[in-house]
């Protein structure tokens, strides 16, 4: 038997200078589009106040749409130390938000996403925002690469979860 209940899952993909987020509902078979948008950050902003706002800027979009859970996309380690610090940071900014919300945070790897989305764990973000539009059934791609991002973690967290309506 099927819950016809929804499930609203927020998907967050960080970064220092943009961060793009993605909301999508699932019945556990379908998965539905139903928001998406990044929060833009000064370059000439301190970093303590890009944080500052990555924090506020998710916290509204969580208390604007009530996801039940927030999925997000796990650091990537790259050659850059202050790269990958910075990074973090983003990330955990966000999942401050959503912790303080009591929102469950889930986690997942750019090849994890990749891998559900289109099959392929080394597929290209073109290929990725393409499959986001047949599979949320869009009328064109996502404007930022953040937000395309984010929409897919928040797909993938919806694939890998199927089982969350089946009674």
């Amino acid at each position: 038997m099927i819950v016809s209940e929804m499930t609203v899952i927020m998907g967050v993909d960080p970064g220092s200078a943009c961060t793009g987020y993605g909301i999508v509902k699932t019945d556990g078979i379908a998965v539905t589009y139903v928001a998406s948008g990044v929060i833009e950050l000064a370059a000439k902003t301190a970093r303590y106040q890009k944080l500052c706002e990555i924090h506020r800027g998710i916290g509204e979009v969580i208390r604007e749409h009530h996801p039940a859970h927030f999925a997000i996309e796990e650091v990537f380690y790259s050659r850059n130390a202050k790269s990958t610090l910075t990074l973090g940071e983003a990330r955990g900014a966000a999942i401050l938000a959503a912790s303080l919300c009591g929102l469950p945070v889930y986690e997942y790897s750019a090849r994890e996403v990749k891998q559900s989305v289109t099959g392929n764990g080394a597929a290209h973000k073109s290929q990725v925002s393409f499959m986001l539009t047949k599979l949320l059934h869009l009328e064109a791609a996502p404007d930022a690469p953040d937000e395309s991002d984010a929409l897919a973690v928040a797909v993938c967290h919806a694939f890998k979860n199927r089982e969350w309506s089946a009674v």
